[in-house]
């Protein structure tokens, strides 16, 4: 019997298994497909705290950014930039790979090609069945398995329906050397698009929509393409899920649910590496406890919720709302907005402000709401933004 075994062998299942296994624990680490990090559905931006905070990054960094471009629907342009080094693009597939490394280094055994669709809580520990009719057994379990899982909904834990689809293509560039960021209820209904530059001549190019996203790539795209900010069409897409907000309730006896399974998502931008990474820490400091006490109640386990939820659950909230008053915005009132921030140099002083930051966007929206003055009244929907204010 294992100690813990870990569905999914995304970040958040690894950075688990690599703690726990270098605890001294026995962990399994079960994982659908043959080849870690593989298919990539992200774009690899990782903030500076984020990269500070995780020493896992070596050798997978293609490039860093300290300024971004902004685009309104007219062609409106806001360039973003600090002096310092604001975030870094990886190799995501060789980060989760060399993430993987690690944990099997500390003695984590990892199990590719085997997909759980089922953990069963028995009186003396967890048994996780998989689709090719294998089962382990161990003392707990962690799901980790990203976006999509129907095992907390097996397990009573509830279901995410708040989702979106993210679509992304690698492209060849030339002359495109800062991240781009498209604001189109066009391009992007009710969301962004995005050009990411990953050398002198790649960049990625996606966008998240509710619906009909392989379309709104196509027309993302051929707009790209028309500006000569792309050389090709021809590219093959990646899609993903991404939640827009947390599981009701991510514990259980003997269970809990980590990452993207259980919604620990930025509702800004579909981000969710540094929240997986943050709840991973906090799941292994509480299966370290319950290890070592021999209590795998629902009352232990339930202080990994608490202490998530302390930790994200007010940025959680404010960008949730956040997220969903930008999808009730017509394009005119987000040119509004650009010509807002243009004018009053709002952007200028967020810049300097320590509320803005790649990671935490709750401060930085409640403070830019003010800056909207009298124009507030054209972007009030059914008492969204007092909600926003209130937090």
């Amino acid at each position: 019997m294992y100690d813990i075994a870990v569905a999914g062998a995304g970040v958040a299942g690894s950075y688990m298994a690599y703690r726990l296994a270098s605890l001294g624990y026995k962990v399994a680490v079960l994982e659908e497909h043959e080849k870690i990090g593989e298919p990539v559905q992200c774009t690899g931006i990782i903030g500076a705290e984020c990269f500070e905070r995780f020493p896992f990054f070596d050798g997978t960094v293609l490039s860093t950014t300290s300024s971004a471009k902004l685009f309104s629907p007219s062609g409106k342009e806001i360039r973003l930039h600090r002096d310092s080094v604001q975030a870094y693009i990886i190799n995501r597939a060789a980060f989760d790979l060399g993430l993987a490394e690690k944990a099997r280094e500390q003695g984590a055994q990892y199990h590719l090609g085997n997909r759980v669709n089922n953990v069963v809580v028995l009186d003396d520990g967890v048994m996780l069945e998989t689709e090719e009719q294998e089962t382990f057994k161990a003392k707990t379990a962690v799901i980790a398995t990203g976006f999509g899982t129907k095992i907390p909904q097996k397990l009573g834990l509830g279901s995410i329906d708040d989702i979106i689809i993210g679509a992304q293509v690698e492209v060849d560039i030339d002359g495109v050397n800062e991240i781009e960021v498209y604001f189109d209820q066009k391009l992007a209904p009710g969301f962004f698009a995005w050009l990411v530059p990953t050398s002198k001549h790649k960049a990625l190019v996606g966008l998240f929509s509710r619906k009909n996203t392989a379309r709104h790539l196509g027309d993302l795209l051929s707009t790209l393409f028309r500006q000569n900010k792309i050389a090709s069409l021809e590219a093959t897409p990646t899609y993903g899920g991404v939640p827009l907000r947390p599981l009701k309730r991510t514990y259980m006896e003997r269970v809990l649910v980590v990452g993207d399974a259980a919604g620990q998502v930025k509702p800004t931008t579909g981000g969710g590496v540094y929240y997986g990474l943050l709840c991973a820490e906090i799941a292994a400091e509480t299966l370290d406890q319950a290890l070592s006490t021999n209590d795998f109640s629902e009352r232990l386990f339930s202080g990994y919720e608490k202490a998530w939820r302390r930790k994200l659950g007010r940025e959680l909230r404010i960008g949730h709302r956040a997220r969903h008053l930008h999808e009730r915005l017509a394009n005119w009132q987000i040119d509004i907005i650009f010509s807002i921030i243009e004018s009053t140099g709002v952007h200028e002083s967020l810049l300097r402000s320590p509320e803005l930051s790649f990671d935490w966007h709750g401060d930085a929206i409640l403070k830019g709401l003010k800056y909207l003055g009298p124009w507030r009244r054209l972007f009030t929907f059914r008492g969204s933004l007092k909600i926003i204010q209130t937090g």
